[in-house]
């Protein structure tokens, strides 16, 4: 525990392929209600639990670079790149750990259904020793009430490791290194990669969805036009 509160540092891992108004609006929510000293967005190499990303590294990585310029507190996190091969948030987190220290508060931020298929995440019940877990949820969304897991909602074996971890202040965050876990209602736009892919794949416009630099560099690039 901290005597003192610690600005979090959050942790927001995917494939962006592409990055879109969706992650950015949770990203910039999140950062606001947690007060976030920083948001790292880690772009995936090869993701375990998923299938792979369309654009290459270089390229999913360059939309991030562009969708978050001018945001002081978006920060681009290439390690899991540099690394190469499968990404896991394990290995990725405790580097974070080893370069920040023991008494840096690290949240990873992750969406509900996600959060509900953690057990098969690798060495997943590490995690709760290397940082808080804020899952962005729908506003009414019944994963968690009052600090705690409602009946039901995760599988048993997530349930029991969770069941002490539950907070509803953002706050108390602050005043431990990791190990509990805040739902953040947020406001989550009905905006999915897949879509965007789609919708550049079929010749539509993508615009209000990506940022306009993104959009301009899918463009430039001709980037998920090969679906044709």
């Amino acid at each position: 525990m901290n005597d003192f509160p610690v600005p979090p540092i959050g942790v927001f891992g995917g494939t962006f392929d592409p990055v879109h108004y969706g992650h950015l609006r949770i990203a910039e929510e999140i950062a606001e209600l947690a007060g976030l000293k920083e948001m790292r967005f880690v772009p995936a190499g090869i993701p375990r639990l998923r299938r792979g990303p369309e654009a290459s590294l270089e390229h999913r990585v360059e939309m991030v670079r562009l969708a978050i310029e001018g945001n002081s507190r978006f920060i681009l996190d290439e390690r899991e790149v540099i690394r190469g091969g499968v990404s896991y948030s394990v290995d990725t987190l405790r580097e974070l750990r080893q370069e920040l220290g023991k008494d840096a508060v690290l949240c990873l931020v992750t969406g509900a259904d996600a959060f509900i298929r953690l057990a098969k995440w690798h060495r997943w019940r590490e995690l709760f020793d290397l940082c808080h877990f804020i899952i962005a949820a729908r506003p009414g969304h019944l994963l968690s009430t009052e600090g705690r897991a409602s009946p039901g909602a995760l599988p048993q074996e997530l349930e029991a490791e969770c069941r002490d971890r539950w907070t509803s202040s953002a706050e108390s965050l602050k005043y431990a290194s990791g190990g509990l876990i805040f739902t953040a209602q947020t406001t989550l736009l009905d905006i999915s990669a897949t879509a965007v892919r789609a919708r550049v794949a079929l010749g539509k416009s993508v615009r209000y969805l990506v940022p306009e630099d993104t959009r301009d560099y899918i463009a430039a690039n001709d980037l998920y036009r090969e679906q044709r």
